[in-house]
């Protein structure tokens, strides 16, 4: 068995399974292999997961592990894709990979190459050969994911089809064979769905997108990326209400109903959907709007699963103005943003409106982990908030948040301190913001547009800047990409929720996303006091996320974070004492809170319209 490296094995099992490398989101191209063979072996996770199993003596050396070795040109586009989101340079991981096989090759080591059996080859007179397989490795890259609760499940058979048509044919002969079966979208799974011993369906193949300007709406297959679908509606002057940019389109909209910070104005669920076409346990095709003998668009917590595989959606798409910028209003208290996130929602100010905490703003604007952790310090201690109300609004939107708002970041200011973040937190700065005795916050210095030039001459920002703060390797990398105007732009950062994926930088997050009345503060409250004693006593890292207003005010969802090394199996326990109680006290809180609902109890049925779960007649 070929051996591996600790640090190439470490880093390994903490590939997060995000996919960010799996879409070219810096336009730094995508691993040759990939878009060529489909399966997620061919890619950087699927790498990773090889490279984890040969160390675990999960798999043998097979055809298909040779392949994806030989086949990874060490280009480094992974490295600087993977830094971006997570902060992992996997190069060294594919080194190992490619060293240990020719290890294997020079020691004389067998090769495996499974036998064809009679369902593979039915499965492949479906789909075609080369797109079907039940070779050890490949199987393995569908088995496991860094969700805590699930440990690993090998599927028999991984089958990527091309077409409805080949769905349905895949679910016939499922039945025929006695073989369950599960979708698999384009990353990790969020409550470890994605895991069968029988048939794993990858969408990947199914990638095709029609635009119908005339209907407001784009049919979307089912292995279309939130990423590729906002990009190709924004080429048409149109954008649609975006999930994580490397999720599938149809199996977010399934599985969360897509929210985001433009759900203050697009909402959730079947506010963004015209139709969605399911293959059903049968095989035979149906759209949404045909009727299945129940209402799809009544799911409520409880009620029937999906009636099928989701082939295609046809999605909302709307429109744009091309004035949108981003404004941030600090707050020190986070019942203040609260409230004023909802009056912005009540008052239909602002296209995107959300509270973000502390932890978040650090993040998302910091290239690097150890930056966003001064950072995240300096801004309750030094700055004098731990909030912002991130809202993105045409000229006559801004004009009222000033209006409002003490103190404003605005676009400009915004995008100095991104690109001067690692002088922002150099102690000398610092030192001087602490020394400040004038009137009002320290913030409210940066904002002053009197003293915007010194701010300019003391960050000096500039890609150079910001490229300083990551690996050496990484900086001609990062110079081009911040020298491109959307990086430091807000508006396209948000609609293609760029930054989103830093959030699990530094240990894997396990999201918990709550529906709630929009004005009870005190339900903000219970919440984030809940889950902060929940977590301190599992020893687990956690923190307040967002908060997103939606239908005018009335409502609002919010998202707490547990983060856990998935590679230390005592967090992993830590976590799986706590899901529990969790649930638990979630369930009392649902009892009494009108409309509160977890998103845990509606997943997989958020199709429906929101109002089937947010009030309850």
């Amino acid at each position: 068995m070929p051996t591996i490296d600790a640090e190439a094995r470490a880093m390994a099992a903490q590939c997060r399974h995000y996919a960010m490398c799996k879409i070219d989101y810096l336009r730094t191209g995508l691993c040759p292999s990939g878009p060529e063979k489909h399966f997620v072996t061919s890619y950087p996770p699927g790498r990773m997961d090889l490279v984890r199993g040969l160390a675990e003596g999960r798999i043998p050396v097979t055809e298909a592990l040779a392949e994806a070795a030989d086949t990874c040109t060490m280009c480094g586009a992974c490295d600087i894709q993977c830094h971006f989101a997570v902060g992992l340079q996997p190069t060294r991981v594919m080194r190992a990979l490619k060293d240990s096989v020719e290890d294997h090759r020079r020691a004389g080591g067998e090769i495996v190459r499974p036998a064809e059996d009679e369902p593979l080859r039915r499965l492949r007179d479906i789909v075609g050969r080369p797109f079907a397989s039940n070779d050890p490795a490949v199987l393995w890259t569908y088995a496991d994911d860094p969700f805590p609760l699930t440990g690993a499940r090998m599927p028999r058979y991984v089958v990527l089809p091309g077409s409805r048509e080949e769905v349905a044919a895949l679910v016939r002969l499922a039945a025929e064979l006695g073989l369950p079966y599960a979708v698999r979208g384009n990353g990790a799974s969020v409550f470890g769905l994605v895991f069968t011993d029988g048939i794993v369906l990858d969408m990947a193949r199914m990638r095709k997108i029609e635009i119908d300007l005339p209907n407001w709406a784009a049919a979307v297959e089912a292995g279309v990326t939130s990423f590729e679908l906002q990009q190709e509606a924004l080429r048409h002057r149109t954008r649609v209400n975006a999930a994580e940019p490397a999720a599938t389109a149809v199996g977010n909209i399934i599985c969360t109903g897509t929210f985001s910070t433009w759900t203050n104005i697009y909402g959730t669920a079947a506010d963004n959907i015209v139709d969605m076409e399911f293959v059903g346990p049968d095989g035979s095709v149906h759209r949404m709007t045909e009727g299945f003998g129940h209402n799809l668009f009544g799911a409520r917590p409880g009620t029937a699963p999906p009636p099928g595989v989701c082939t295609r959606a046809w999605i909302k798409l709307q429109p744009t103005t091309g004035d949108e910028e981003g404004l941030c209003v600090p707050f020190e208290d986070r019942d203040e943003a609260v409230r004023f996130a909802r009056e912005l929602g009540q008052r239909r100010i602002g296209s995107a409106v959300t509270v973000l905490g502390a932890h978040f703003i650090a993040t998302f604007l910091s290239p690097q982990e150890e930056l966003a952790e001064r950072l995240k310090a300096a801004l309750s201690e030094v700055l004098g908030f731990s909030y912002l109300v991130l809202v993105i609004a045409d000229p006559f939107g801004r004009d009222a948040v000033r209006k409002m708002a003490p103190a404003v970041i605005d676009a400009s200011l915004l995008r100095t301190l991104m690109l001067g973040l690692p002088r922002l937190v150099e102690p000398r700065w610092l030192d001087l913001l602490r020394e400040w005795e004038g009137p009002g916050r320290p913030y409210e210095l940066l904002t002053r547009p009197e003293l915007r030039p010194l701010i300019e001459a003391a960050l000096q920002p500039s890609p150079d800047t910001v490229a300083a703060a990551v690996p050496e390797d990484l900086r001609s990398a990062y110079r081009q990409i911040y020298a491109r105007p959307e990086m430091t732009d807000i508006v396209w950062l948000s609609l293609n929720r760029i930054v989103s994926a830093r959030m699990s930088r530094r240990k894997h997050m396990l999201a918990f996303l709550l529906y709630f009345p929009g004005d009870r503060t005190d339900v903000v409250d219970e919440i984030v006091a809940g889950f902060a004693r929940i977590a301190k006593a599992h020893g687990l890292d956690h923190d307040f996320g967002f908060l997103t207003p939606l239908d005018l005010g009335k409502r609002a969802v919010i998202e707490y974070d547990y983060y856990l090394d998935q590679a230390d199996p005592a967090e992993r326990d830590n976590v799986a004492r706590a899901v529990p109680e969790i649930d638990r006290w979630l369930g009392e809180m649902a009892e009494r809170v009108p409309s509160f609902t977890s998103l845990k109890d509606i997943f997989g049925r958020c199709y429906a319209r929101k109002e089937s779960f947010l009030y309850r007649v």
